[in-house]
């Protein structure tokens, strides 16, 4: 079955970095488009960054030029380089398909507090 499995999660202050994993399972990883998403207390899940199959990758305006996404296809792995992080990019980040996602993961949750 398909299945997502996010970690790299923590607790960082303002400026500070971390690095995000999510591994994927139950499907052809290397030839489906994939994306990070996050959701803040209160606030909708939104699309932080997709990650074509050949490795190109669209961000939204709000983390662009801070984050960098990557994938492994032979670990059917996904990354986010998260750089000078703020409060406002506290929020559980999960990883699934662009289009019609589902089979939700846990996430890991990223918190950015001085």
């Amino acid at each position: 079955q398909v299945q997502f499995v996010e970690s790299g999660g923590g607790l960082v202050q303002p400026g500070g970095s971390l690095n995000l994993s999510c591994t994927a399972s139950g499907f052809t990883f290397s030839t489906f488009m994939m994306s990070w998403y996050r959701q803040a207390p209160g606030r909708e899940r939104e699309l932080v960054a997709t990650i074509r199959a050949n490795g190109e990758v669209q961000y939204a305006d709000s983390v662009k030029g801070r984050f960098t996404g990557s994938r492994d296809n032979a670990k059917n792995t996904i990354y986010l380089r998260m750089n000078s992080l703020n409060p406002d990019d506290t929020a559980i980040y999960y990883c699934n398909w662009p289009f019609s996602p589902q089979y939700w993961g846990q996430g890991t949750q990223v918190t950015v507090s001085s």
